[in-house]
Order: C-alpha cells, then sequence, then structure tokens
C-alpha cells in the first residue's frame, strides 16, 4: 500500500507526460493517470508515457466522463459499442503503463435531477466492461460522485452482487460533496474498494485544499479503510487552484504517509 498522487491535481497546469516527471521529482511514489482528451485514449499515448514513467508506478487510468462514459450506460446499442471501442483503446494504454485499475465515473446526471436508474442494464454492462478489462489485467472501480451514478449510499448495495468482478473507488470530497459520510461508503464498499482518493477541506468556508491543511480526520478515515482490508493505493486529488506551490505536495504526501504508518 502507497499514498501518491493523481495527475488530475495538475490538470491545465501541464500535461500526462509532464505531470509523470514532475511526479517523480516530487516522490510521489504511485500515481493515477488522468486521460484529458481523445488523442491521449490510445495504445500510443501509452507507450509515450512509459518512455517517461521512470520508477514511478502507475496504480490507475481515470477519463473525462462525459466523452464515452455515459453511452457505456444509455440504451443506444450503436452508441455503446463506439464507446466501448474508445474504452478498450483506454486499456490498451493502461497496459502500457502498468496501471491495474480503472476509475469509472459511469453515466452522469447533467439535464434532469431525476436520476436514470435501469439497475438491469447497469449489471449488464458493468459485466461487460469487467470481462473486457480482464483482458487487459485491469479491474475497474465505480467510483462514488455525487453527480454520476454512484451518488449515494446504497447504489453499489444493489449492484455487487451481481457484479461480482466490479471494484470500487473511494472519494472523501465527492463523499462530502454528496452528504455522505466517508465511513458509510467503506462499509458498502467493503473489501472491494482498490483505490481511495484523498483531498482535504476546511470547514469554516468549505474550500478544497491539500491534505493537512484542512479539519479532515484521515486517522479516523484510514482506521476505517483498515477494518475492512484494505490493501490498495491513496492517491492525493485536488485541483490546480487549491495550492500553490508544489513543495506544498511533498508536505502532504509525508502528512499522509505519517498517519498510514501509525494505522497499517
Amino acid at each position: 500500500m502507497e499514498i501518491g498522487v493523481s495527475t488530475a491535481t495538475f490538470f491545465l497546469r501541464m500535461y500526462n507526460e509532464d505531470s509523470l516527471v514532475k511526479l517523480n521529482e516530487l516522490d510521489a511514489r504511485v500515481a493515477e493517470v488522468f486521460l484529458e482528451a481523445f488523442s491521449e485514449y490510445t495504445e500510443r499515448y501509452g507507450k509515450k508515457l512509459k518512455s517517461v514513467q521512470g520508477d514511478l508506478k502507475v496504480h490507475s487510468v481515470h477519463v473525462v466522463t462525459t466523452q464515452y462514459e455515459p453511452q457505456l450506460f444509455g440504451p443506444n446499442l450503436r452508441a455503446y459499442d463506439d464507446a466501448k471501442e474508445m474504452f478498450e483503446n483506454v486499456l490498451k494504454c493502461a497496459r502500457e503503463i502498468g496501471a491495474k485499475n480503472y476509475t469509472l465515473h459511469g453515466r452522469a446526471y447533467v439535464k434532469s435531477k431525476k436520476p436514470f436508474e435501469d439497475y438491469d442494464l447497469f449489471i449488464e454492462r458493468l459485466n461487460d466492461i469487467c470481462a473486457l478489462a480482464a483482458k487487459y489485467d485491469v479491474e475497474v472501480c465505480l467510483e462514488n460522485v455525487f453527480w454520476c451514478m454512484y451518488n449515494k449510499v446504497g447504489f453499489f448495495g444493489r449492484l455487487k452482487d451481481a457484479c461480482p468482478n466490479l471494484k470500487t473507488c473511494l472519494d472523501v470530497k465527492q463523499a462530502r460533496l454528496s452528504g455522505f459520510d466517508a465511513l458509510d461508503y467503506i462499509e458498502e464498499m467493503g473489501d472491494r474498494i482498490n483505490t481511495v482518493h484523498l483531498s482535504d477541506y476546511l470547514e469554516s468556508t468549505g474550500k478544497m485544499c491539500l491534505p493537512g491543511r484542512g479539519d479532515y480526520d484521515f486517522e479516523r478515515l484510514f482506521r476505517a479503510l483498515k477494518g475492512v482490508g484494505f490493501k490498495g493505493n491513496m492517491l492525493i486529488e485536488v485541483y490546480k487552484d487549491d495550492y500553490k506551490d508544489y513543495s506544498e505536495i511533498v508536505e502532504s504526501l509525508k502528512y499522509l504517509r505519517e498517519i498510514k504508518q501509525k494505522v497499517f
């Protein structure tokens, strides 16, 4: 188990090929690669990333949700086939950089407050894409996201028995935005958690910040993760305006690793 950084933390500061170099400099050790554009959803781009990866381990890949993931869960079969082809190209990229996990948002709820919840369709599609990912030695990890499929505690509970190969990604900021305690998600996800996204926030303003610069109780979180047997990796994931200098990320990594050492 290691604590590292998602390249989403550098989004609009630098591209992924430069992010991997920077993460090596910061002793991140492990990363999630946030693929940002259609041109990056390719095996060729994976080779480019591998050429600058150095000693950095890539735990997982992530994509821009709205570019094809909603079509993986829609009723239009032609759109589904196109989306699945793009998903497979991302899996080829993941294979090049050694990523064993794919962080999935899935269907996005952007037009209606009433969610589309066809659980039979969700189960069918999730099992299909999990089987495809397995061919590339990748596991699909459904992330709790307040504006997407898994936006409340209870959703994964309706899927997990029917989707035995589906794993999860816990995101603490998304839990907060959904109005649930992250520990409630941990209880539901159980031993299916492969990935955790870490961030902090200031209770006085609600502003997100790097872990260690806010009020979040990470020891409580880590003890809950230990309680369900978590053995995956945890990634700092904040946004470009949530910090000023890259040295702050180094400080945050040190802070989190000290708590990890204490708890695990």
